[in-house]
Protein backbone atom coordinates (compact mmCIF):
# COMPACT_ATOMS: atom_id res chain seq x y z
CA UNK A 1 0.00 0.00 0.00
CA UNK A 2 1.48 3.67 -0.95
CA UNK A 3 2.09 5.91 1.20
CA UNK A 4 -1.20 8.13 3.13
CA UNK A 5 -1.73 11.49 0.94
CA UNK A 6 -3.11 14.52 1.95
CA UNK A 7 -5.35 16.76 0.09
CA UNK A 8 -6.66 20.01 1.30
CA UNK A 9 -8.24 21.42 -1.58
CA UNK A 10 -11.03 22.99 0.45
CA UNK A 11 -10.93 25.21 3.25
CA UNK A 12 -11.53 23.28 6.43
CA UNK A 13 -12.28 23.42 10.31
CA UNK A 14 -9.99 20.17 11.24
CA UNK A 15 -6.65 18.97 11.65
CA UNK A 16 -6.01 15.75 11.15
CA UNK A 17 -2.82 13.29 11.68
CA UNK A 18 -2.38 9.71 9.89
CA UNK A 19 -0.70 7.32 12.51
CA UNK A 20 1.75 5.09 12.25
CA UNK A 21 0.14 2.53 14.19
CA UNK A 22 -2.74 2.54 16.81
CA UNK A 23 -2.24 3.89 19.70
CA UNK A 24 -1.39 1.51 22.78
CA UNK A 25 -4.11 4.10 25.38
CA UNK A 26 -6.90 4.81 22.80
CA UNK A 27 -8.28 8.65 23.42
CA UNK A 28 -11.32 8.92 25.74
CA UNK A 29 -13.07 8.95 22.04
CA UNK A 30 -12.81 6.53 19.31
CA UNK A 31 -14.76 5.58 16.19
CA UNK A 32 -14.52 2.87 13.82
CA UNK A 33 -15.72 3.06 10.05
CA UNK A 34 -18.01 1.27 9.21
CA UNK A 35 -19.17 0.46 12.62
CA UNK A 36 -20.24 -3.65 11.20
CA UNK A 37 -16.74 -4.28 9.98
CA UNK A 38 -15.28 -6.96 11.24
CA UNK A 39 -11.17 -6.85 12.25
CA UNK A 40 -10.77 -3.80 11.41
CA UNK A 41 -7.64 -3.14 12.66
CA UNK A 42 -5.94 -5.39 10.26
CA UNK A 43 -4.16 -2.33 8.23
CA UNK A 44 -6.97 0.09 8.91
CA UNK A 45 -5.93 4.10 8.47
CA UNK A 46 -5.77 5.57 12.20
CA UNK A 47 -6.25 9.05 12.09
CA UNK A 48 -6.39 11.42 15.07
CA UNK A 49 -8.38 14.45 14.24
CA UNK A 50 -9.13 17.33 16.11
CA UNK A 51 -12.29 19.57 14.92
CA UNK A 52 -11.59 23.23 15.48
CA UNK A 53 -14.94 23.16 17.52
CA UNK A 54 -13.71 20.68 19.93
CA UNK A 55 -10.14 20.56 21.66
CA UNK A 56 -10.71 16.78 22.58
CA UNK A 57 -10.35 15.39 19.29
CA UNK A 58 -11.08 11.92 18.34
CA UNK A 59 -9.35 8.62 16.74
CA UNK A 60 -10.99 7.57 13.23
CA UNK A 61 -9.93 3.73 12.45
CA UNK A 62 -11.04 3.41 8.83
CA UNK A 63 -11.17 -0.32 8.03
CA UNK A 64 -8.72 -1.01 5.01
CA UNK A 65 -10.00 -2.05 1.22
CA UNK A 66 -7.33 -3.51 -0.49
CA UNK A 67 -3.64 -3.83 0.30
CA UNK A 68 -2.93 -2.47 -3.41
CA UNK A 69 -0.59 0.90 -4.49
CA UNK A 70 -3.20 1.31 -7.40
CA UNK A 71 -5.59 2.18 -5.03
CA UNK A 72 -5.65 5.39 -2.70
CA UNK A 73 -5.08 5.88 0.29
CA UNK A 74 -4.92 9.24 2.93
CA UNK A 75 -7.19 12.36 3.77
CA UNK A 76 -9.08 14.80 1.91
CA UNK A 77 -11.29 17.58 2.95
CA UNK A 78 -14.18 18.16 1.32
CA UNK A 79 -16.48 21.01 0.39
CA UNK A 80 -17.92 20.86 3.85
CA UNK A 81 -15.37 22.20 6.10
CA UNK A 82 -16.59 20.24 8.96
CA UNK A 83 -16.29 17.22 7.25
CA UNK A 84 -13.25 14.83 6.23
CA UNK A 85 -12.76 12.16 3.66
CA UNK A 86 -10.34 9.73 5.00
CA UNK A 87 -9.37 6.50 2.20
CA UNK A 88 -8.22 3.40 3.28
CA UNK A 89 -6.81 1.18 0.50
CA UNK A 90 -10.00 2.57 -1.84
CA UNK A 91 -12.52 2.60 0.75
CA UNK A 92 -13.70 5.78 1.10
CA UNK A 93 -15.31 7.47 4.48
CA UNK A 94 -17.25 10.89 5.07
CA UNK A 95 -17.01 11.95 7.96
CA UNK A 96 -18.33 14.82 10.01
CA UNK A 97 -15.69 16.14 12.63
CA UNK A 98 -18.08 17.83 14.33
CA UNK A 99 -20.32 14.54 15.18
CA UNK A 100 -18.28 11.73 14.69
CA UNK A 101 -21.02 9.26 14.84
CA UNK A 102 -22.65 10.69 11.53
CA UNK A 103 -20.31 9.03 7.90
CA UNK A 104 -21.32 7.99 4.77
CA UNK A 105 -19.42 5.39 3.00
CA UNK A 106 -18.58 6.09 -0.68
CA UNK A 107 -20.41 2.96 -2.31
CA UNK A 108 -17.33 1.97 -4.68
CA UNK A 109 -15.32 -0.70 -3.97
CA UNK A 110 -12.68 0.44 -4.47
CA UNK A 111 -12.55 4.00 -5.10
CA UNK A 112 -9.97 4.45 -7.67
CA UNK A 113 -8.95 8.25 -7.83
CA UNK A 114 -10.40 11.47 -5.93
CA UNK A 115 -9.98 14.60 -7.81
CA UNK A 116 -11.02 17.96 -5.72
CA UNK A 117 -13.00 20.48 -8.13
CA UNK A 118 -13.06 23.32 -5.91
CA UNK A 119 -14.56 25.85 -8.97
CA UNK A 120 -17.83 23.52 -8.74
CA UNK A 121 -17.50 22.91 -5.11
CA UNK A 122 -17.30 18.92 -5.91
CA UNK A 123 -15.17 16.11 -4.39
CA UNK A 124 -15.06 13.47 -7.49
CA UNK A 125 -14.79 9.74 -6.47
CA UNK A 126 -13.70 7.52 -9.75
CA UNK A 127 -14.38 3.97 -9.82
CA UNK A 128 -13.95 1.57 -12.54
CA UNK A 129 -17.30 2.27 -14.56
CA UNK A 130 -19.24 5.85 -12.85
CA UNK A 131 -18.40 8.50 -10.85
CA UNK A 132 -20.18 10.14 -8.04
CA UNK A 133 -19.84 13.79 -6.73
CA UNK A 134 -19.83 15.07 -3.02
CA UNK A 135 -21.03 18.55 -2.50
CA UNK A 136 -21.46 20.59 0.65
CA UNK A 137 -24.49 18.82 1.17
CA UNK A 138 -23.56 15.09 0.93
CA UNK A 139 -24.01 13.48 -2.17
CA UNK A 140 -24.37 15.69 -5.02
CA UNK A 141 -25.00 13.12 -7.90
CA UNK A 142 -23.66 9.46 -9.57
CA UNK A 143 -23.28 9.29 -13.18
CA UNK A 144 -24.54 6.68 -15.31
CA UNK A 145 -22.14 3.92 -16.21
CA UNK A 146 -19.37 5.13 -18.20
CA UNK A 147 -17.17 2.72 -18.67
CA UNK A 148 -17.23 -1.66 -19.27
CA UNK A 149 -13.56 -0.92 -16.93
CA UNK A 150 -11.86 1.83 -16.78
CA UNK A 151 -12.08 5.30 -17.22
CA UNK A 152 -9.93 8.34 -17.42
CA UNK A 153 -10.52 12.18 -16.85
CA UNK A 154 -8.91 13.56 -19.41
CA UNK A 155 -9.71 17.15 -18.78
CA UNK A 156 -12.38 20.18 -17.06
CA UNK A 157 -13.52 23.03 -19.16
CA UNK A 158 -15.99 25.39 -16.41
CA UNK A 159 -18.43 22.52 -15.75
CA UNK A 160 -17.89 20.16 -18.15
CA UNK A 161 -15.55 17.45 -17.72
CA UNK A 162 -13.97 15.43 -20.28
CA UNK A 163 -12.97 11.51 -20.14
CA UNK A 164 -12.97 8.89 -21.68
CA UNK A 165 -14.06 4.97 -20.85
CA UNK A 166 -13.57 1.59 -22.69
CA UNK A 167 -16.35 0.01 -24.18
CA UNK A 168 -16.42 -3.90 -24.45
CA UNK A 169 -18.17 -4.27 -27.53
CA UNK A 170 -16.01 -2.25 -29.43
CA UNK A 171 -12.51 -2.90 -27.63
CA UNK A 172 -11.55 0.75 -27.78
CA UNK A 173 -12.16 3.81 -25.51
CA UNK A 174 -14.95 6.21 -26.23
CA UNK A 175 -14.58 9.87 -25.54
CA UNK A 176 -17.88 11.23 -23.32
CA UNK A 177 -18.51 14.48 -21.29
CA UNK A 178 -20.84 15.38 -17.82
CA UNK A 179 -22.47 18.19 -16.68
CA UNK A 180 -20.70 18.44 -13.37
CA UNK A 181 -23.92 20.79 -12.09
CA UNK A 182 -25.78 17.34 -13.09
CA UNK A 183 -23.67 14.62 -13.39
CA UNK A 184 -25.65 14.16 -16.82
CA UNK A 185 -24.02 12.73 -19.97
CA UNK A 186 -23.46 15.38 -22.82
CA UNK A 187 -23.93 14.51 -26.27
CA UNK A 188 -20.27 14.71 -27.51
Amino acid sequence: MAAPSFDGSFPHHWQAEVLSARPLILPTRHFVYPTQAEEVERGALEVLIRPAIDERGFLATCALGFRDPAVPTGLWSTPNPNEICAVSGGYAYIVDTAAPDRFAMIPYRPVLEIRPITSQNLLLFVDHHSILAWGKNGQAWQSEKLSSEGLTITSIDGHILHGQGWDMMTDREIPFALDLRTGLRLVC
